[in-house]
């Protein structure tokens, strides 16, 4: 037996002790478009922000997914962010408006758990910045419920290093391992990420209070959150500070089922899609399964030669299916670098779902939209049918990502109309 297979299986009565009776989050059937709030034309909220809901709600779209709102590292990485609770100011439109105190005293009173702490860290202005922010956000929010469009948000499993959550409860964090993944199709190497790691016995004793809240703030903010790296809540990937490569580590468990109890027992059902790409063993399927939430598909990995047969008999349902995530190529340069193998595959698909297409990002985007999953999600460089001088991240590279950013008018009503064309034709709209 691996040790894997070791940290990742948990005895019965672990299960039955914390089995969890949750209602599945049912996804109409829809679809949506994957377009963080720093690759809008000015990268920030206000009018062009309403102006993208718009374009969404012309084109049939009911979903928009968004990358995480912390205020990020110096990367400009949105998984790297300064708070698990904070959102970044950098995406205020109006960084300079009148905070009165008696909004700032209700905005601290509402989340006293972390306000004061972030405060702290963030120095003068930095709760100030979050009423902006929360007075932006609201707006947006309310233009995007108009449009019939909701917010898919994106929750990080860890927290950065020397972060506001890391400096204000050091004893939730090891102090001797960092966060990683071992080599997968992403890097040979593996990915070391340099997240501190969770203590969870120190977060068992405060009855995961940290988890709670920060699930309760996630869903202020959004209609829906993907959960990034979901495997982490069965074991996750440490290795030992100081070390160079990722390829040292070794699993650590984590409580799984016992930390969803408790956020199910304070918070009610967690309206959730389990990110479970990567290494995916059968406990953390269990466990995504137990919960009930749909999982992700990405067409990318599923028409390649060696993820194609991982991905054959997924009915995928519940699922929701991607073109590519932020963490791919564009299919425009995926297609181009894909093999004769790769190809053959989209091709039979088409064929099998009477598809004509000549495009390589119609091509997917098209399959996407067919598939019985329940939401199809199309990053936005895709619609615009981008090379990889668009590509939004390169994981394991440390510079040059997180910076793409759409020009004035790329969104136009001809696509719109093209998108809801063949939204209506998949029974999306």
């Amino acid at each position: 037996m691996s040790t894997l297979d070791v940290v990742d299986s948990p005895s019965h009565s672990f299960e039955e002790a914390h089995s969890i009776d949750q209602p599945a989050f049912a996804f109409d059937r829809a679809s949506g478009v994957l377009c963080h709030l720093t690759s809008l034309p000015g990268g920030r909220l206000g009018s062009e922000a309403l102006r993208y809901i718009d374009w969404l709600n012309k084109a049939g779209q009911r979903w928009w997914q968004i990358l995480p709102l912390g205020p990020p590292d110096r990367s400009g990485s949105p998984y790297l962010a300064r708070s698990a609770f904070a959102c970044s100011p950098a995406l205020l439109a109006r960084p300079e408006a009148r905070v009165t105190t008696s909004e700032l005293d209700r905005f601290v009173g509402e989340h006293s758990y972390w306000a004061e702490g972030w405060a702290r860290y963030g120095g003068r202005g930095a709760l100030e910045n979050q009423v902006r922010f929360q007075r932006e956000w609201s707006r947006l929010r309310l233009h995007a419920v108009e449009r019939g469009v909701q917010i898919l948000g994106d929750m990080p499993f860890y927290v950065a290093r020397r972060s506001a959550d890391h400096l204000v409860h050091p004893n939730l964090f090891r102090s001797d391992r960092a966060a990683g993944v071992p080599p997968d199709d992403w890097s040979a190497t593996g990915q070391l990420w340099g997240n501190p790691t969770y203590n969870w016995q120190a977060m068992r004793k405060e009855g995961f209070r940290w988890w709670i809240e920060r699930f309760r703030r996630t869903f202020e903010l959004v209609d829906a959150a993907r959960v990034d790296h979901f495997r982490g809540f069965i074991a996750s990937w440490s290795v030992p500070y100081g070390i160079s490569t990722a390829m040292d580590g070794g699993w650590r468990r984590s409580p799984g089922r016992e930390l969803f109890a408790a956020v199910q027992a304070e918070l009610g059902r967690s309206h959730l899609v389990a990110e479970n790409l990567g290494v995916i063993t059968p406990p953390v399927e269990r466990l995504r399964l137990a919960l009930r939430l749909p999982g992700t598909i990405v067409l990318q990995f599923v028409f390649g030669d060696e993820m194609l047969n991982r991905h054959r008999d997924e009915p995928g349902v519940e699922n929701v299916v991607y073109t590519g995530t932020h963490d791919n190529d564009t299919t425009l340069s995926w297609w181009g670098s894909a093999g004769p193998g790769t190809r053959a595959n989209v091709e039979r698909a088409l064929d099998r779902a009477g598809i004509h297409e000549i495009s390589p990002n119609w091509k997917l985007i098209r399959l996407a939209l067919a598939h019985p999953a329940a939401v199809a999600i199309l990053p936005v460089q895709d619609l615009l049918g981008l090379d990889g001088t668009a590509r939004f991240n390169f994981p394991g590279r440390s510079r040059g990502n997180w910076r793409w950013q759409m020009q004035p008018g790329m969104l136009t009503s001809g696509l719109a109309r093209r998108l809801r064309d063949l939204t209506v034709a998949s029974s999306r709209a």
